[in-house]
């Protein structure tokens, strides 16, 4: 048994969505009045506030603002354990995670109940502090009644539920088939079979038209109720582009664990690339993270093996025919002639080749000089 979220689209009644609106607010409230207070105390006094003295404080804000007891006080305290997490991960030098910051009322909201504020029966769910259940628009039945739900609101207004339930992965068929996958700019991913999937540069697509509601935006008056309009155009046009390069990867994905037993990959270090200011945002529409991301989840409730392959693997330079490894090879250079066998080669493809190469070695003996890990 594993645990999995099913995120659905939630549409609130009139008084719903007002008592979502309040939870929103004080969930957002009492993490930004804690961490000013953890941040404060450090900074001048050098002390560190425990979870337990944050439970113990928040008894002291309910009391100074009566309006934090019209929600659910599971929420309020599912907030500072949230807080804790988000120190504890500061703090760990394995994570490398940023310090928290603080909750803006203009960002994506959300609030997480566990099963003390809500109830699940007949495949509906009613929240504490209100009779009727949510209008879900399921799109799938729940495996398992949830442990827990997180409501969320995103900036372009739009209501999800995500219902963490327990559920039991079914192992595809074992097959004999492996890949290698290298992953571009010009193509999202080529495979060591040849195959290009092309890029559909999602943002690129909508460029011109975020463009223009932008500069809508800019010249609205701060505050007016016609900024707060072409704000929501904009922020549901970055959701369409979102959505859609979401969407195009989890179909990629699915196929290429669908198809194969053994997925070797790069591994990247995104972070360090999009520092490049020429491709960052080409980088960042592609959605590699996202990509590798996906294939190590689905690799794992799938049975399949997902091998990742050092960085530094020339991988682009290596002849995967006869080995001869060139000195120097540009990235606009996109095919080369081998001397060693006089192969015609095209870059991706035997990029792809090579890290299946290394990905299957490692597999083999554990591990590589290449470094790869399964």
């Amino acid at each position: 048994m594993t645990k999995r979220a099913y995120k659905e689209r939630l549409y609130p009644t009139p008084k719903q969505a007002v008592l979502l609106a309040q939870s929103f607010g004080c969930v957002r409230f009492v993490w930004n009045n804690t961490l000013a207070y953890r941040t404060e105390a450090y900074q001048e006094r050098e002390e560190t506030l425990s979870h337990s003295a944050a439970e113990k404080r928040l008894v002291a804000l309910k009391a100074e603002y009566p309006w934090l007891k019209d929600v659910s006080s599971v929420i309020l305290q599912q907030a500072l354990r949230d807080q804790k997490s988000a120190f504890d991960n500061f703090f760990n030098p394995k994570l490398k995670a940023r310090y928290p910051r603080f909750k803006a009322k203009g960002g994506r909201q959300s609030i997480r109940l566990t099963r003390a504020a809500f109830r699940y029966r007949d495949g509906e769910i009613t929240i504490a502090k209100t009779k009727t259940p949510l209008p879900i628009r399921w799109s799938r039945p729940l495996p398992s009644a949830p442990s827990s739900v997180t409501i969320s609101r995103d900036r372009a207004g739009r209501y999800f539920i995500s219902c963490l339930c327990e559920f039991t992965p079914e192992p595809l068929p074992t097959s004999p088939r492996a890949v290698g996958i290298d992953l571009g700019l010009t193509d999202l991913f080529i495979t060591s079979n040849g195959q290009k999937a092309g890029n559909p540069r999602h943002l690129k697509r909508y460029a011109a038209r975020l463009a223009y509601r932008q500069r809508r935006l800019a010249k609205k008056q701060k505050g007016s109720n016609n900024r707060h309009k072409m704000r929501r155009k904009v922020a549901r046009l970055h959701a369409k582009i979102a959505d859609c390069r979401r969407d195009a990867i989890h179909k990629a994905t699915r196929t290429l664990i669908n198809e194969n037993q053994v997925i070797c990959v790069e591994s990247l270090n995104i972070t360090g690339m999009v520092k490049n200011r020429a491709l960052a945002r080409a980088i960042s529409d592609a959605g590699w993270g996202e990509f590798v991301r996906q294939l190590a989840y689905k690799a794992e409730w799938a049975g399949c093996q997902l091998v990742q392959v050092s960085q530094w693997l020339p991988s682009s330079k290596i002849c995967h025919g006869c080995g001869h490894r060139v000195e120097k090879l540009s990235l606009s250079q996109r095919h080369w002639h081998c001397d060693g066998c006089g192969r015609a080669i095209d870059r991706d493809i035997n990029a792809a080749n090579n890290i299946r190469t290394a990905g299957l070695a490692g597999l083999a003996c554990g591990a590589t000089g290449a470094g790869a890990v399964a």
